[in-house]
């Protein structure tokens, strides 16, 4: 992942695309921080796993400021936001579909014997071991509770 966003920067910066190569720094240093953050943990660096989730933040981030933007009515700025947006989900696996989800879900949940709402963090979590990045947790989160009858 790392080896790809970096070849990545430097075709942007070589076709002096400035949005591109400005996004992919962004990507690097966010990285960077959290190895550093990581290895005061103990750990060497980040797992392709964590920068998926870290992207999937940095979506989200330009989301909410893409909504204050067209509030605010800064075209320009929020242009700029869907722009990366853009950008960042290149790198993202595709996410599944609300059907795939619904049955990953019964799935997970047959999988582990849940059967109440006390169950629900073990749902969860064979979900994010099966779809690191995949799937939307908090819509997920959401579901998982409407079948276990929450």
């Amino acid at each position: 992942m790392r080896d790809k966003l970096n070849a990545d920067l430097i075709v942007a910066i070589k076709a002096k695309d400035k949005r591109r190569s400005a996004t992919l720094r962004l990507i690097n240093a966010a990285i960077k921080d959290r190895d550093i953050e990581a290895r005061g943990k103990g750990k060497e660096n980040i797992s392709d796993e964590e920068i998926l989730t870290l992207l999937q933040k940095m979506v989200k981030q330009r989301a909410e400021s893409i909504e204050i933007y067209a509030k605010a009515g800064r075209d320009d700025l929020e242009q700029q936001e869907r722009d990366e947006v853009v950008i960042i989900e290149h790198y993202l696996p595709q996410p599944l579909g609300e059907e795939e989800v619904a049955s990953e879900i019964a799935l997970a949940i047959e999988e582990t014997g849940a059967q109440s709402l006390r169950d629900m963090g073990k749902v969860v979590g064979v979900l994010k071991a099966k779809f690191p990045a995949r799937i939307d947790f908090g819509k997920a989160s959401k579901l998982v509770k409407e079948k276990l009858g929450g």
